[in-house]
């Protein structure tokens, strides 16, 4: 794997065709099978196993990315989708800002493509815990199936926002978001 971005007329091809993608179809998109386009856990896309590194070009992409329930990622237009690989979440949460305080405060994410999201009922915060190292692992979903995964001084920004509550029968550790309490884990102590 090479480190530098990849100059390819069938990548600048596939980006004019998104870029044109403005008028609706009253068809299904033909399938173009797989991209091979990866984003990586890092929050970087590569094409055939090369970094794109025009950031405008990876927004753009962006654009047009749709998960399936089944969990599949497509690049797709009104004429046309292809399947990506998604290596963890699509997006990266790398800031986080802070507006007031308490219940009401307002915890806005800003994403590695320039995406910003406040958490709130339509776009919830969870930690999940990988099994094999309980590492926690949080999330914000951004939009239609698609998350960002915080990453780790983002996360540690939020823990030091987060405060105990009482939530039926179990003590929560979370934090505040537009009225919205997102749990980050439990202090009740495990039987």
């Amino acid at each position: 794997m090479t480190d530098k971005p990849v100059p390819s007329k069938a990548l600048d091809l596939l980006a004019a065709k998104v870029a044109a993608s403005s008028v609706p179809a009253a068809r299904q998109p033909i399938d173009c099978g797989h991209f091979d386009i990866t984003i990586a856990r890092d929050g970087s896309w590569h094409y055939r196993g090369s970094p794109i590194g025009r950031l405008a070009l990876v927004r753009l992409f962006s654009t047009v990315l749709r998960r399936d329930a089944d969990g599949t990622y497509w690049l797709q237009t009104p004429a046309e989708r292809g399947r990506i690989t998604v290596e963890d979440a699509p997006f990266v949460a790398v800031e986080l800002t802070r507006r007031g305080d308490g219940r009401q405060q307002e915890l806005i994410f800003r994403t590695n493509i320039d995406d910003t999201v406040a958490a709130d009922a339509a776009h919830p915060l969870r930690v999940v815990t990988r099994p094999d190292t309980a590492e926690p692992n949080p999330y914000i979903l951004v939009r239609d199936g698609l998350e960002a995964r915080l990453n780790r001084p983002v996360f540690y920004d939020l823990v030091e926002l987060g405060r105990e509550e009482r939530v039926g029968d179990a003590t929560l550790f979370g934090v505040w978001s537009k009225g919205e309490f997102f749990p980050i884990g439990s202090l009740d102590a495990a039987p």
